[in-house]
């Protein structure tokens, strides 16, 4: 095995940041000019795709040319993947409520305000869930079997986040579901489907950097934050908050698994409401 590039890397840390960074910028000019913040959620995903790209160029006399194409790779369908599909749901809606009822207490200027505590903070969050996508293009190993691994996990959880993406989208746009839970396909096994998802994928993407202790002693930090991000910040207790006073919401709640899949506890006629 040969050794770990630590300086290099050390430098990249720096690129990927002025790749966040540049990414939060520019959709902050947008946004101001739209006069709506909601499109920071578009570039999320591809602020990652920034890091893995100029993570990729900046590695290229360093770490294993099919690794980082790899890494590079199921990063960017993740990340596009999940821009393009939010795009597409915010098409013709407003400000997000999260946004508006931040910014409303915003002391002085609502747009200084957004920059510092949502653009600012999200392309931190991206530069650091994004160090195993980085520290693994630094590895000059071939892929191992962990590296594969981490790819099949990746993969699964790509395919609960696009599977319950569309499943979700097709249900919404029924006009007879109206006011109604989805509690059908993966939405019976997981209350979360895209969650657990993005829960697989880091995981995944942690995996292929692991070959070497110490770089996933440093890259372990990634998917722990994106679980807790998940499961206790951003994603779903602040969803199931909004959700609690839905009818029929506690009834889905007491049968379908709050985040990893299993079989519901009973059957139903997905009479509920979503």
């Amino acid at each position: 095995m040969s050794d770990f590039p630590w300086s290099a890397f050390a430098l990249n840390l720096a690129w990927a940041a002025a790749a966040a960074l540049a990414v939060m910028l520019v959709t902050f000019a947008v946004a101001v000019r739209l006069g709506m913040h909601r499109i920071v959620d578009i570039a999320w995903g591809v602020g990652f795709t920034a890091v893995a790209v100029v993570t990729c160029v900046a590695s290229a006399d360093e770490g294993d040319p099919v690794r980082r194409l790899l890494v590079t790779a199921l990063t960017a369908i993740w990340g596009l993947r999940l821009a393009a599909h939010i795009a597409r749901r915010g098409r013709g809606h407003g400000e997000d409520p999260r946004y508006e009822a931040m910014l409303s207490k915003a002391p002085g200027n609502r747009d200084a305000y957004a920059l510092r505590m949502i653009y600012l903070l999200q392309g931190a969050l991206v530069w650091l869930v994004s160090l195993p996508v980085q520290a693994a293009q630094y590895v000059p190993d071939p892929p191992s079997a962990l590296t594969w691994v981490g790819a099949a996990l990746w993969a699964v959880g790509l395919g609960f986040e696009a599977v319950g993406d569309a499943q979700l989208a097709r249900f919404k746009a029924d006009p007879a579901n109206r006011g109604r839970i989805m509690d059908r396909g993966l939405w019976s096994w997981t209350r979360h489907p895209n969650y657990f998802g993005d829960f697989c994928v880091w995981w995944g993407l942690f995996l292929t950097a692991c070959d070497f202790p110490a770089v996933a002693a440093v890259s372990v930090v990634s998917p722990v934050v994106m679980s807790l991000l998940l499961t206790r910040g951003s994603g779903k207790r602040l969803l199931e908050k909004h959700m609690a006073d839905r009818p029929g919401y506690t009834e889905y709640q007491a049968r379908t698994s709050g985040f990893f899949p299993r079989p519901p506890k009973r059957t139903h006629s997905g009479a509920g409401a979503r």
